[in-house]
């Protein structure tokens, strides 16, 4: 089975794909800003482990190369060798306009975005190439497709940034035992994405109907992402959950009052 690391694993998309790699018996590094938070996510991820997979922990700014370094080397003492590595950290304030955007809330998006995925990159993809061989998946969000969406213009920038480092880093990686690969999960509704709800309810009002719609659960997607990337055989992999055609099936099927579960 494959040894994973998720950077942003604690809690949203990151914590839900760690869950379902442990389910299928793959063992995970999960990462996350604070020991705290990485110890009780560790400790609520273990029992989903199955096959003699492990839930292993280590707190990481992925702004910091050298403790992104620290994380490789310590997944691979404890494993072995990384398999599978998810750049997945990330931060979002999309409640307001660009000359809104407080200079703190863009240092956070640009580095945490940005350098961390690069650096995270850069770590994994070196360790790879020296093992023989690995795959190193980079998940975008929002703006990443070249859409331009309210409020999302600092954040969409990162990510549409990402779209275009990761198609360099496929190219980079040809012809070597290092796959590179990007995951689009769509709109989840995380605690992020809750946070910014708390802070602009008016938001989610104005857009409740759309929101119900195209909004999945983490749950519900997590386990599509993990099995599309432990089928991936090739490099340059778009894995994407709101297709095209899955969102127009949205559109055309009975509607579903998504929001109800959180208390919106």
């Amino acid at each position: 089975m494959s040894n994973v690391v998720i950077t942003g694993s604690t809690k949203g998309i990151g914590n839900g794909l760690a869950r379902e790699f442990l389910r299928r018996g793959h063992s995970v590094v999960v990462t996350g800003r604070t020991s705290q938070a990485v110890d009780e996510a560790v400790g609520k991820l273990g029992p989903d482990a199955t096959g003699g997979a492990l839930a292993l922990g280590r707190a990481t700014d992925v702004t910091d190369v050298e403790q992104v370094q620290a994380l490789w080397d310590h997944a691979v003492a404890e494993f072995g060798r990384v398999d599978l590595w998810v750049n997945n950290a990330g931060v979002a304030n999309t409640t307001a306009a660009i000359v809104d955007t407080t200079p703190e809330d863009v240092r956070g998006m640009v580095s945490t975005n940005m350098l961390g995925t690069i650096f995270g990159s850069q770590v994994a993809v070196r360790g790879m190439l020296a093992q023989g061989a690995g795959q190193v998946f980079n998940v975008l969000g929002g703006g990443s497709d070249g859409r331009i969406r309210p409020n999302m213009g600092v954040y969409a920038a990162t990510k549409r940034g990402l779209d275009m480092f990761t198609r360099a880093l496929v190219k980079e990686t040809k012809d070597t035992g290092v796959r590179v690969g990007q995951v689009r999960p769509g709109m989840l509704i995380t605690d992020g994405w809750l946070r910014e709800a708390a802070v602009a309810p008016e938001q989610v009002s104005g857009q409740r109907k759309i929101l119900n719609i195209l909004c999945d659960h983490v749950d519900d997607v997590a386990p599509y992402l993990v099995e599309k990337m432990l089928a991936s055989t090739r490099s340059g992999e778009e894995i994407a959950w709101l297709t095209n055609g899955r969102m127009m099936r949205k559109f055309l099927s009975p509607k579903q009052d998504v929001l109800t579960r959180y208390g919106l």
